[in-house]
């Protein structure tokens, strides 16, 4: 009987301080592996393609793709941070406090990150298509270049303020040996629920719900006036309609960055998230990192050019010294 006890401890030889391990069909807890482990594999293998075939080709080197470049950096780092959650699915956790906390403090990191990107998405968009005319002049690679890298310092700085206490005293809450548990402040709580979530999510839905509305009078406007336009109007109409479909492409990349990420701040403004173990957070989490999976595959639906690279990729066509230099759009 105690043999029995011991197997399901997380730490047998620790029979009074460790942690239970939670009982589940082992049919379960392999599915549960393997898709997640394949999720993870295919979300850091296809983010590394996406960061690949912008920064290799000279004429991806565009603002809009530098916005992307940060977001498949991002979600490439989801798809490590996911392996934590690989890590601790049978209910122990082996790798210490300093680790658990670690392991939280980078995914903040990572969905603030995202967040602000998808921010920098649609401020892109909107000017693309609600200011054509002062595009080219406002939004430089050089600008987007600073923004990016102000996202990323902003988000560590941020995360490192909400989460100082946990970092300073890891496995502060934790109630037995084999548990990875951070209890967030009531107010740095709060505090990240507004400038990571409702404030970014209020801009966003109002830029892109204006660039909807110019998009769609602007396409009116042109099934009206095209069969009489010029050859030189025509080719201002194709810019037109380019610029459109980008912003229908990171419509859809932004709308269902929503849908996974609602999920989880839903949660947060429950009051359930501060517990990030609770099972009942175990659902929303892994569905916010699954969208690093989506994000790629929309590329794939939507981008030729993506679809071009991953074969140059692949057939390794891109080791040749002038394949930089080739036409992707």
């Amino acid at each position: 009987m105690e043999t029995l006890e011991g197997s399901e401890l997380c730490f047998p030889q620790l029979l009074n301080t460790s942690c239970r391990k939670p009982v589940r069909p082992h049919f379960e807890t392999m599915l549960i592996y393997i898709l997640l482990s394949s999720i993870s594999l295919l979300t850091v293998v296809l983010n590394l393609l996406v960061i690949i075939s912008i920064s290799h080709f000279k004429q991806l080197h565009t603002p809009t793709n530098l916005i992307l470049l940060s977001l498949a950096v991002s979600d490439f780092f989801v798809g490590f941070v996911m392996c934590f959650q690989i890590i601790h699915l049978d209910g122990c956790w082996f790798l210490g406090d300093l680790m658990c906390a670690l392991g939280q403090y980078l995914a903040y990191i990572i969905t603030s990150a995202s967040v602000g990107t998808m921010v920098l998405i649609s401020v892109d968009r909107f000017v693309a298509i609600c200011h054509p005319l002062h595009y080219s002049t406002e939004i430089t690679e050089k600008r987007v270049q600073v923004c990016v890298c102000l996202c990323w310092v902003c988000s560590v700085i941020f995360q490192s303020l909400i989460l100082k206490d946990i970092l300073e005293k890891t496995g502060r809450y934790i109630s037995c040996v084999g548990e990875c548990i951070i209890v967030v402040n009531y107010i740095a709580g709060l505090v990240d629920l507004i400038f990571s979530f409702i404030v970014p999510i209020t801009v966003i839905v109002v830029l892109y719900m204006r660039v909807f509305v110019v998009a769609v009078s602007q396409a009116r406007a042109m099934r009206l006036h095209i069969a009489a336009v010029t050859l030189q109007k025509s080719v201002k109409v194709t810019a037109k309609k380019s610029e459109m479909k980008a912003a229908r492409t990171l419509g859809v990349v932004v709308v269902v960055f929503l849908i996974c990420l609602c999920p989880y701040y839903c949660v947060a403004l429950t009051g359930q998230d501060n517990l990030l173990n609770a099972s009942s957070a175990t659902f929303v989490i892994c569905l916010s990192y699954f969208n690093s999976c989506l994000n790629p595959l929309i590329y794939v639906l939507f981008y030729p050019w993506f679809r071009k690279t991953i074969r140059l990729i692949v057939t390794f066509k891109i080791m040749q010294s002038d394949s930089r230099e080739a036409k992707m759009l």
